[in-house]
């Protein structure tokens, strides 16, 4: 093939780039380095494969994930629309089996006619139109072109991966199933909950702190800060959980083991604290660890999480650990619709943006696939509005802060303001995230009608309409002019 477009990385981003492009009528040839260069991260050759944890976030239209996600659907999301056909119960979240998910991914790429799928290392950037979605794990080579290229040092920090058991090794007799406050899609509960007595909460606390580490050598010093990401930091919503650990003995109480909203039906009573496990795969027989990322070493990883009621005689499926997180500094490179300054014809997305989570990943590859597409065919490119969910990531990647520029996730403090009531009463905070859903709904759609968009086929057989999922996730108050 020879093709019109080059896509680098064949991780979310890279897949729903690759797919929107060719949805478009563009020959892509779409680069991946497994199996022929391991990352240390990944398990399998799979596109899309995940390698943290298997949920992608809140479902519900009124969160700011939820809000993402329904951008998504109405813009034709083929990784959403795969993720949805191999979705597991998680309450109000959206979880995959990661193996199902990754499998048609990887089948629906591969049975693409305009899609040419390259299992090789790219080293330096194409003459010709390409997008740059090689993710945190970029390989040296190109690391060091793209440094080379952009100027300047990359930033970089590591991600923390968290433990999965097999359901069977887990003791039910201890362990129950609910979901926080009755909310769950199976009637019993989405989640099994380990709960823990004031004084088996210490003693885990006790063990966990002063466990075996895997070494991280000159990084260790800086690991304990966390909470700015660049040089030797760890993003925060993905700190170790012994690093968690250290800065309080009921900082994991508040924290990943916080118990509210569960009573444990053998005691009737509200555990001190719980560790919940998250089914991970359709099968339901594996489960992970919700919010424990980790580095010790595997033997004590056994030792100190065999501590856990119920998990006294769990069977380890993965273990947890770091690796290696590279992106670049945006502000400095890029443009809103994700071009790099320095050449209009080279586009990035996902995590090597600075953007956070599995859906960022896949909105940034969206758009960056669509917009490549428009270059191409001459069209005017996409420039979201702040108001929605997507374009306030991409416009805060490119416009923070370089110098204390830190990835960030969807959350509504990226969205501008919305106007008070004439009354000057703000609302709740529900009544403010309707608002903030019901307002990207109304942006997204006028925009879009503007640009003369029109989603694609998502793969999943027909394009989902969903705006009106936005509006009824608030209340028409809610929705007036001058909230």
């Amino acid at each position: 093939m020879n093709p019109d477009l080059v896509v680098i990385g064949g991780g979310l981003a890279g897949s729903e780039a690759a797919w929107q492009a060719a949805q478009r009528g563009l020959r892509v040839s779409l680069h991946e380095m497994r199996p022929n260069r391991p990352t240390g991260a990944h398990a399998t050759d799979r596109l899309a494969e995940l390698v943290c944890s298997n949920s992608l976030g809140s479902n519900l239209p009124d969160r700011a994930s939820g809000v993402l996600k329904t951008e998504l659907r109405s813009m034709g999301s083929f990784l959403l629309a795969c993720a949805e056909e191999t979705a597991v119960p998680a309450g109000g979240a959206l979880a995959v089996d990661r193996e199902a998910f990754a499998e048609l991914v990887t089948a629906r790429v591969e049975g693409h006619p305009r899609i040419e799928l390259v299992r090789s290392e790219v080293e330096r950037l194409p003459a010709g139109p390409a997008i740059v979605a090689s993710g945190p794990l970029t390989a040296p080579a190109l690391a060091a072109e793209l440094q080379q290229w952009l100027g300047g040092p990359h930033l970089y920090f590591y991600d923390a991966l968290a433990p999965i058991v097999e359901y069977e090794s887990v003791d039910l007799a201890i362990a129950f199933r609910a979901s926080r406050y009755g909310r769950g899609e199976v009637l019993d509960g989405d989640y099994l909950n380990c709960p823990l007595t004031r004084a088996e909460y210490d003693n885990f606390v006790a063990e966990l702190v002063k466990a075996e580490r895997i070494a991280l050598r000159e990084f260790e010093a800086d690991i304990a800060s966390g909470v700015r990401a660049g040089p030797d930091k760890f993003f925060e919503s993905c700190l170790p959980v012994e690093i968690i650990a250290e800065r309080g003995l009921e900082s994991l109480a508040y924290g990943p083991m916080r118990a509210v909203g569960l009573r444990d039906p053998h005691t009737g009573r509200r555990p001190y604290a719980v560790v919940q496990l998250r089914q991970d795969n359709l099968a339901g027989s594996l489960y992970n660890l919700v919010g424990f990322q980790t580095n010790l070493t595997f033997s004590e990883q056994q030792r100190v999480l065999r501590l856990i009621p119920g998990l006294g005689q769990a069977r380890f499926a993965r273990y947890g650990m770091l690796h290696r997180n590279t992106f670049i500094n945006s502000p400095r490179t890029l443009l809103p619709t994700l071009q790099a300054q320095q050449r209009a014809d080279i586009f990035f997305a996902g995590q090597i943006t600075g953007v956070e989570g599995y859906m960022g990943n896949v909105a940034t590859g969206l758009l960056a696939g669509i917009n490549a597409a428009r270059l191409l065919a001459g069209e005017e490119l996409l420039t979201l509005p702040a108001t929605t969910m997507l374009g306030a990531l991409c416009w805060y990647v490119t416009h923070a802060d370089p110098d204390n520029f830190q990835p960030m996730k969807a959350n509504f403090g990226l969205l501008p303001a919305l106007e008070r009531a004439a009354n000057g009463r703000d609302g709740g905070k529900r009544e403010r995230f309707g608002a903030y859903a019901a307002r990207s709904a109304d942006d997204l759609s006028a925009y879009l009608a503007a640009a003369k968009f029109e989603a694609v086929d998502d793969g999943g057989g027909s394009h989902r309409a969903t705006v009106a999922l936005l509006h009824a996730a608030a209340p028409a108050a809610v929705r007036a002019p001058g909230f």
